[in-house]
């Protein structure tokens, strides 16, 4: 390669860093427009090391963000489970929610993760997705929970954890799907926002975890490295920013919007990819 050439790949991989942490908060599917942009671009990434860097990125955001929710529930847990206070049974329940909405991603991702690789990766696939999430999005555009953080129950968990496993699926949006299920089973929408980024912790955390001999095997790390660098502090950045965009979005209630956006880019992939 030229200097011309490195340049412009250091650059393809800052946008898509920068592309995929901007879209992994908001409900559009980071993972499926990634495998439009690699079309588009007309980049053919071996193994999942790209993606492993662009997630870790967008989990520091998360924890970012969600810091003082974190350190309060971490907290509350540990006082609950050493001294059984009352005030801390709310929080220590919520994190038990958490660990049971995790199970089924990771039950139907060990089972079902080839297949899905294989089988329901394409841009064809990525194209119609899309449209499934515009059409949850639209279907919970108005809707208002009642449910607090204290009033979740083992239900609402798996629902929304079941949720979270159909988004393994290239173009359903995990924001999106989690959102959609906590909003259909009576959360707030400020408690389902916090339940959604926060499941998110425990999910990157462990596919993180079992996705480390990947990068050890992947043998083009060393000549990538660089340009998987830049896409990860790009992620970190992009995801942050767009993660407080997304909750103002929540607040105001304009979820239509991001449905519509899902429509537009769904229909197109499939006419013109």
């Amino acid at each position: 390669m030229d200097v011309a050439t490195d340049l412009w790949v250091l650059l393809k991989y800052i946008f898509l860093g920068l592309f995929q942490g901007f879209s992994e908060p908001i409900p559009i599917s980071s993972s499926g427009h990634l495998v439009i942009l690699q079309k588009l671009f007309n980049i053919n990434m071996q193994g999942l090391t790209f993606e492993i860097f662009v997630n870790i990125g967008s989990l520091i955001a998360v924890l970012l963000v969600f810091r003082k929710d974190i350190i309060r529930l971490i907290q509350n847990g540990i006082r609950y489970i050493t001294t059984k206070e009352d005030d801390a049974k709310g929080d220590f329940q919520f994190i038990v929610f958490l660990v049971i909405a995790t199970i089924p991603t990771g039950v139907i991702g060990l089972l079902f993760e080839d297949y899905i690789g294989e089988k329901l990766s394409g841009v064809a696939v990525v194209g119609v997705t899309l449209i499934i999430t515009g059409l949850a999005l639209w279907i919970i555009r108005n809707l208002r929970g009642q449910k607090n953080d204290g009033d979740l129950n083992i239900k609402d968990a798996l629902i929304v954890g079941f949720a979270q496993s159909v988004s393994l699926i290239p173009g359903i949006s995990r924001s999106g799907a989690t959102i959609v299920a906590a909003m259909l089973v009576g959360m707030k929408q400020e408690t389902a926002l916090r339940f959604s980024f926060l499941l998110y912790v425990p999910v990157s955390l462990g596919i993180t975890v079992l996705s480390v001999t990947d990068i050890i095997a992947d043998e083009n790390f060393n000549a990538f490295m660089i340009p998987y660098l830049l896409a990860f502090i790009a992620s970190i950045i992009a995801s942050f920013f767009a993660l407080k965009w997304f909750i103002n979005i929540m607040k105001s209630g304009n979820l239509k919007y991001f449905a519509f956006y899902c429509f537009i880019v769904g229909a197109l992939v499939i006419i013109f990819l």
